[in-house]
């Protein structure tokens, strides 16, 4: 495959993040109530018993890993704290007692990072930056659509000399990422250089900005029109992200689609029913019960954008909410999923903020695919497995502009199942899309 300057760029850089940094996820639902205001004197009694509240009014399971709840509050509340680490410290042990790694406490910072991720937006000037690994420099690899630096004109292989007067010579990347970050409307001014044109300087102004976790392209491979669409996470503009992606698709005569759903570890549940919409005219998608038994059923509405051939490609990786839409497909049978078998995570957390800025991610529910199947610990067996050998995984890994196209494997076995239901080969089950 013919390699793009870019390409080449992506591959002499290392440690490539969003200015500024993101920590991925596998969450949803998220409660978006606003934290209270916090107040760092107050006890710290009550932040502990703010948690045990918490998981006593929501845990999906009222036995409590069969824990002595109230005993767990009593403890907890005979215990001296003074600091924020002592509180810390035993919410994080009383959590443990649920024996559920999903059900955790998160500092601020990483409460910060999580919402930050959830909601597919960050405060910044749009720049992806990363580390030359010869020259040790700080470089752009390319900036974010609609961005301030975009509209400035950095390019990518663009050399980030100083932020706000301060040489990136003796930073790192995080430290570069977050002095480049701000509050929205603020500016920061960047000195930079560009091969050929040497040094130029920049102010841009902070804002909000949409993060792509949906990536599509048009494959044209052995006379077939393939779309694409690669889904990194289920962030709140992904949805709208893979709609714009497949009439963009449509519209330039796609004549099946290829959705990758690997190495995705999940992210908010309503973003994965409104994908499957997008693909199921009629059918059942997931039923969601919480530790009352109460039962929430999510089906097809009747506005699915496109009925043509549709493979999935997932793998250990995919996770969550790429399960509930890799098996709504699968269970309808709109798609025939390819790959390995998915991770196996069947519950629902939600994201509660607490008093002093922090946060707990607390399993509130399960769920079920159409079948009535609970993957919860066991994934989904993909229609066809394909499994990659290493030297094919470190291949990929390396040189992800790979992925979707005749270099990767799983890809091209799903690509000959599309073109049997094509009409244009014969070596596949023509069952799995009829």
């Amino acid at each position: 495959m013919k390699q793009t300057p870019l390409h080449r760029l992506k591959q002499s850089l290392r440690c490539a993040t969003l200015a500024g940094t993101l920590i991925g996820i596998s969450w949803f639902i998220p409660n978006l109530t606003a934290p209270a205001a916090a107040n760092l004197e107050e006890s710290y009694k009550t932040l502990v018993d703010e948690v045990w509240q918490m998981v006593n009014n929501q845990y999906v399971d009222p036995e409590f890993n069969q824990d002595d709840w109230e005993s767990t509050r009593e403890e907890l509340l005979e215990r001296d704290y003074e600091s924020r680490e002592d509180a810390y410290r035993a919410i994080r042990e009383a959590l443990g007692k649920l024996d559920d790694a999903d059900t955790r406490f998160l500092e601020p910072e990483q409460f910060e990072s999580l919402q930050e991720q959830t909601s597919g937006e960050l405060s910044g000037v749009g720049l992806q930056l990363a580390i030359d690994e010869e020259s040790q420099t700080i470089k752009v690899v390319e900036p974010l659509e609609n961005s301030p630096a975009k509209e400035a004109g950095v390019e990518p292989g663009d050399e980030i000399l100083a932020i706000d007067g301060q040489p990136t010579s003796l930073l790192s990347l995080e430290q570069a990422s977050e002095l480049i970050r701000g509050d929205s409307g603020t500016d920061v001014d960047l000195k930079l250089s560009r091969a050929g044109e040497g040094t130029f300087n920049l102010t841009l102004t902070r804002t909000n900005i949409e993060i792509p976790r949906v990536t599509h392209e048009l494959r044209e491979i052995d006379q077939t029109r393939v779309g694409y669409i690669q889904i990194e996470e289920f962030s709140s503009h992904a949805a709208d992200q893979m709609r714009n992606a497949i009439l963009d698709l449509q519209d330039r005569d796609a004549e099946a689609f290829v959705l990758d759903l690997r190495n995705n570890p999940g992210g908010l549940l309503y973003g994965s029913i409104e994908m499957a919409r997008m693909w199921l005219e009629q059918g059942e998608i997931v039923s969601v019960v919480d530790r009352t038994g109460g039962n929430r059923n999510f089906g097809a509405d009747q506005t699915s954008l496109s009925d043509l051939p549709l493979a999935v490609l997932v793998n250990e990786n995919s996770a969550s909410a790429s399960e509930i839409l890799a098996g709504a497909l699968q269970d309808n049978d709109r798609a025939v999923v390819v790959g390995d078998q998915t991770y196996g995570k069947g519950t629902v957390q939600a994201v509660n903020p607490l008093s002093d800025g922090s946060g707990i991610a607390l399993t509130v529910a399960r769920y079920y695919l159409p079948d009535g199947r609970d993957i919860d610990k066991k994934g989904i067996d993909p229609d066809i497995e394909v499994s990659l050998e290493d030297g094919d995984q470190m291949r990929l890994s390396a040189n992800p502009e790979l992925q979707g196209t005749e270099e990767d494997p799983q890809f091209t076995r799903a690509l000959s199942i599309l073109n049997q239901s094509l009409g244009k080969s014969s070596t596949e089950a023509h069952s799995f899309l009829e």
